[in-house]
Order: structure tokens, then C-alpha cells, then sequence
């Protein structure tokens, strides 16, 4: 059998070993939000509260003082959509990579697949991000712009292209953290510089625009646009910002999610046979 093969097979047998273990990460997920809002007088409120905090910044900042709102119409709708589906982004890879340290007890004392605490993280971070979901929904309601169409369905390869790019990541950096803890921090300040790098806060024509006004190469745009959480970004947009025209959007944008789908899907094997190798000293460095 080839190595090649043997990594995908590898990557086949933990998830059944992960599918056996299925109520324990049930369990994990639960803790994890339970813990979150523990001696919380305002509980989960918290998870509502946070984003629209974070939305009234941006909004007033960003929208009204700098003036982006101008040239973004509905531009509240605009921003919580995109920051709905960062903040799942967010979360999970934030949360996945300091799992594996947060449950050192576990690690050290229970035969459990180690990827279930990762995965127990992006659970915690799902609910989180369904809760914001709701509000979206609602804020769209209130203002007038929620409208049924074809458009809606751009919602699922959005969550699919957060989920396998962040469970991947996840799993890497949660099992260099446990090697190397400034990981952990590291990976804050990418999150900081991922949210500006995506066009949640300003449009992605701005950046279309900029290209070709300074002559830069077109190739440029391509990379961004290339980027999951980009495409993750617009996808959303697509979904929820009905005041956007196909002119705000790259074309071809449904192919582009589906090939960053299948790129993150292979990068989810190779990230997990990484994590792999890595488990077998996870013990004695915690």
C-alpha cells in the first residue's frame, strides 16, 4: 500500500473511531457551552450581545464616520452577514486550537480520539453562530429586506467552506499549540488580519476597483478572490444582502466555492494525518 493511501486510510479509520464517540463529543459540545456562560448573569444573552456590539462599531465607525455605508446599500445587513459567518470562522478556529491544552486532564488520562476536542470546539462554535443566525434573519425581517429566491442556497457551500477550512486549520494548530503555546496567540492575530482581508466591512468591487486603478495585476484580485473565507464572505452576501447585483460579485463564484471545497477537503486529510503524528507525544508535553 502506498503512503498516500495509507493516510487516506488512516484519516477513514479515526473517523469511525470519531463516529464511536460520537455521545462523548455530544457531551463536549454541551460543556463547552455550558462552561462559556457559567456565573454569567446575562447567560447566553452574551452571544447575541458580542456581535451586536461588534456590528454598532462597525457600523458607526466604518459606515457612518468613514463613510462606507455610502457606497454599500443596506449596509447594516451587509456587515452583520458578513461578520455572521467570520464569527463561525472565528470561533471555531480560536476555540480548536487551544482544545486539545484546555482538556490536557482528558488527553493524559482517558483514551479518547484526540480530534473529538477540536471538533467539540467547532460544535460550540456552530451554536454560537446559529443563535447570531437568527438575529440576521430577523434584522432582515424588521428592515424590509429579507426576500425569498435561489439566492438563499449560497447559505450552505458558505458553512461548508468555514467548517472544513476551519476544522483543517483547527487541527493543525491545535496540535502545534501543545509543541509551541504561542501558537495560541498567533493565531489570534491572523483572525484580526483575516477579518480586514475580507470584504466584510467594505465591498468586494472596492478591491476590483483599486486593482484596476493603480494598474496592478490582475492576478492580484485573483488571489484574494481565491481566498475560502472571501468566497465564504461573498457567498453569504449572496444569500442575505438582497441590494447586491451581480456586479458585486466575482463570476463564476458558485465554481470558485466548489473548487475551494474540494482544495479544503483534501487539506482537512492532510491536516488530520499531521495532527496524527503529531498526538503521539501530546501526553508528555502536557
Amino acid at each position: 500500500m502506498t503512503p498516500s493511501r495509507e493516510g487516506i486510510g488512516g484519516f477513514f479509520r479515526t473517523f469511525g473511531d470519531i463516529w464511536n464517540h460520537r455521545q462523548l463529543l455530544g457531551l463536549l459540545v454541551r460543556r463547552d457551552v455550558k462552561a462559556r456562560y457559567k456565573d454569567s448573569v446575562l447567560g447566553m444573552l452574551w452571544t447575541l450581545i458580542n456581535p451586536l456590539v461588534q456590528l454598532g462599531v462597525y457600523f458607526l465607525v466604518m459606515g457612518q464616520i468613514l463613510g462606507a455605508a455610502r457606497g454599500i446599500p443596506d449596509f447594516a445587513i451587509y456587515i452583520f452577514s458578513g461578520l455572521t459567518i467570520y464569527g463561525l470562522f472565528s470561533e471555531t478556529l480560536s476555540g480548536a486550537t487551544g482544545s486539545i491544552v484546555a482538556n490536557s486532564g482528558l488527553v493524559k488520562k482517558v483514551y479518547v480520539p484526540r480530534e473529538v476536542f477540536p471538533l467539540a470546539a467547532t460544535g460550540s462554535a456552530l451554536f454560537t453562530f446559529f443563535v447570531q443566525l437568527l438575529v440576521l434573519i430577523l434584522a432582515s425581517l424588521l428592515l424590509g429586506t429579507a426576500a425569498l429566491s435561489w439566492s438563499l442556497l449560497y447559505f450552505f457551500p458558505a458553512v461548508a467552506l468555514v467548517l472544513v477550512y476551519g476544522v483543517a486549520f483547527g487541527l493543525l494548530l491545535s496540535a502545534l499549540n501543545v509543541y509551541l503555546r504561542d501558537v495560541q496567540y498567533l493565531t489570534q492575530v491572523l483572525l484580526m488580519l483575516a477579518l480586514w482581508a475580507s470584504p466584510i466591512v467594505y465591498a468586494w468591487t472596492m478591491v476590483s476597483d483599486v486593482v484596476v486603478r493603480y494598474g496592478l495585476p490582475s492576478w492580484l484580485l485573483e488571489v484574494y478572490t481565491a481566498s475560502p473565507l472571501t468566497l465564504a464572505v461573498l457567498g453569504f452576501h449572496r444569500a442575505f444582502w438582497t441590494a447586491g447585483t451581480p456586479a458585486d460579485y466575482p463570476p463564476d463564484l458558485l465554481l470558485r466555492m466548489g473548487i475551494a471545497f474540494a482544495v479544503g477537503l483534501i487539506l482537512l486529510v492532510i491536516c488530520q494525518r499531521v495532527f496524527a503524528r503529531l498526538q503521539g507525544n501530546f501526553a508528555q508535553e502536557l
